[in-house]
């Protein structure tokens, strides 16, 4: 823009054989080297004392070349910008008032005159300028505030992505914590029991039938142990769901605890067995083992009886034994200095059963036995309401198995 006004000026003087034509041509030349040299220097665009030198040159070629031809007061609104741009506001405010009223004169002293004109075109120039650098200013400002915004957010997933995934780490090693103790560690404490068993009864008779028994549990709780640690890696439902369902499996628990142990188990099902979904299907498992378990080496019972009861909205499990019985209030939470393994089960069953939105209640007391019962919520099946739907073959409502 400065370069094409200057043009103007100098091909408008010579056009017209204005005397002054040479002087406005080499006044013109002068302006547009001073005002070519400024972007090379990097001192104008970071010293505010270089930049107003400069801009000092700049306005006193542009006064000769005003003062020289009219055609010079267009110059008035690319150096509005220039000032705006390189000075701060409190300075560059009085810059382009000064400037205003520099191209004001100098028009009005070419013409002999001071008309509206003459006033309002530069400082209409000088207004727009100001407005125009102001909300470029304002623009800018908001720019940088988003993006500071934006790298703020991006921070915070990143901290939120780290604090998810650390949470996720930390339930998965819950969630292996539960398994291996409902499983691992409750199949090995029967190896375990089931060799002692054995021992003891090889030691009153070596060739003791009764000790091959017991060696041949343990063989088989060990085989199960094993399916158990492949399915870890595998990522599976416990093998006793893939073989059948849920009642069925509890049929077999019950069935196996009383070989291994001596204890009268009994399974029994209330309700409509349906569908379940597998993590609830696989908590209840876990739930009833871990429960058996505890029954078989803490509560020197004689009797257990588990119950799964469906419901239409609801499932739940029931494990009564009539052992010695605690106080649930006085068992330690896991991790608290108390013995090793102490507490973790009663926690671990709490922990499956919350995480399916269900509850877990624990009734007991010395002496009179133990009662844990389980209760999750579960989605009602579409087709089970359905009232032509025939009702599929398959275990009947009540059942008991010893």
């Amino acid at each position: 823009m400065v370069a094409a006004l200057l043009a103007l000026a100098a091909v408008r003087a010579v056009a017209d054989h204005s005397p002054d034509a040479p002087a406005v041509v080499g006044a013109a030349v002068l302006l547009l080297a001073v005002y070519a040299v400024g972007p090379t220097l990097p001192p104008v665009r970071t010293s505010t004392a270089v930049a107003v030198l400069w801009l000092a040159a700049v306005m006193a070629v542009w006064a000769v070349l005003l003062a020289l031809t009219p055609l010079g007061v267009w110059l008035a609104f690319p150096l509005f910008f220039v000032q705006l741009h390189l000075l701060p506001l409190r300075w560059a405010l009085p810059a382009v008032l000064v400037t205003t009223l520099v191209a004001i004169g100098g028009f009005g002293w070419h013409t002999r005159t001071l008309t509206v004109g003459t006033v309002v075109g530069p400082a209409l120039g000088a207004a727009v300028a100001v407005a125009v650098v102001l909300g470029y200013q304002a623009l800018y400002r908001e720019s940088e505030q988003r993006r500071r915004l934006i790298e703020e957010l991006t921070a915070a997933r990143s901290d939120l992505a780290a604090a998810e995934h650390a949470a996720g780490v930390l339930a998965e090693r819950e969630r292996l914590a539960r398994e291996i103790h409902d499983t691992l560690a409750q199949g090995l404490s029967s190896i375990q029991l089931l060799l002692r068993a054995a021992e003891r009864a090889m030691e009153r008779r070596p060739d003791s039938a009764t000790a091959l028994g017991h060696v041949r549990q343990a063989r088989q709780a060990a085989v199960d142990n094993l399916a158990e640690a492949r399915r870890f890696v595998r990522a599976l439902s416990p093998p006793d769901l893939e073989a059948g369902t849920l009642p069925a499996a509890l049929e077999r628990l019950c069935a196996t605890t009383a070989r291994s142990s001596g204890l009268a188990v009994h399974c029994q099902v209330s309700g409509a067995p349906v569908e379940l979904p597998t993590p609830h299907e696989v908590a209840l498992l876990r739930i009833a083992q871990s429960a058996l378990a505890n029954t078989v080496q803490h509560a020197h019972a004689g009797r257990a009886e588990l119950t799964l009861s469906y419901m239409d909205t609801e499932v739940a499990l029931d494990v009564v034994d009539d052992g010695t019985g605690f106080a649930p209030d006085a068992v330690p939470s896991p991790g608290s200095g108390a013995a090793e393994g102490t507490g973790f089960g009663l926690a671990a069953m709490r922990a499956r059963a919350r995480a399916l939105r269900g509850t877990l209640a624990v009734e007991s007391a010395p002496g009179e036995g133990t009662a844990v019962a389980v209760t999750l919520p579960y989605a009602q099946p579409a087709a089970a309401s359905a009232p032509d739907t025939p009702e599929t073959p398959g275990t009947p409502p009540e059942q008991a198995t010893a």
